[in-house]
């Protein structure tokens, strides 16, 4: 049997990881268009507690999590993974990616990262031995040209989490911006009613 034959065999899991803070449909369009194009099995979603390179989330883990699992129930294909939640903060990339792998050792793992995130990977936790594990994939909502060597997932997609905070701040709709279950979750919970950005 040939390399291609039994490559094709793999199967493909997607870590999709980020604070989510809120999760919107630009994350869930970009979500559902890499599960198509490189045939995953499933998609992960992991949202952070608090990402070692990032200002901590408005939203609590706890929400965070709600809206994420709300978003994506029914959704074949698309799951949520709270290990990150569950472990003391910061939150590593690597401890993901090696759990993953333990659980599902004949996977192919494929990681989507964020085109805005991508200027910081160098400094990511034990990057070399992360770049073993999974294969990098960057969404890029931008349509800017890429500057990379990574595979690319693009749709241009005008929506993002800091502008969904500042509607909500301003008490501006987030109609159409994010699932009908995430919002009912913000406006019951009164999140981002104060979000500055």
């Amino acid at each position: 049997m040939s390399s291609e034959v039994s490559r094709a065999d793999v199967k493909r899991i997607g870590l999709y990881g980020g604070t989510f803070d809120p999760i919107h449909l630009g994350h869930l369009i970009l979500a559902r268009e890499a599960r198509e194009r490189l045939g995953l099995a499933k998609l992960i979603f992991v949202p952070a507690r608090i990402a070692p390179h990032k200002r901590a989330p408005f939203a609590s883990a706890e929400m965070r999590l709600s809206m994420l699992q709300a978003a994506v129930a029914g959704e074949k294909g698309l799951e949520v993974d709270d290990c990150e939640l569950r472990r003391a903060p910061p939150s590593y990339t690597i401890d993901t990616a090696e759990n993953v792998q333990r659980r599902e050792p004949d996977a192919e793992i494929y990681y989507l990262i964020g085109e805005d995130n991508l200027a910081g990977l160098g400094n990511w936790r034990q990057l070399d031995r992360l770049q073993k594990i999974v294969r990098f994939v960057v969404l890029d909502r931008t349509g800017a040209e890429a500057r990379h060597g990574y595979p690319i997932i693009a749709r241009k997609i005008d929506i993002s989490a800091t502008d969904i905070r500042k509607r909500v701040a301003s008490a501006q709709s987030i109609r159409y911006l994010v699932p009908k279950s995430v919002e009912e979750i913000i406006r019951r919970n009164n999140l981002y009613r104060e979000a500055a950005q």
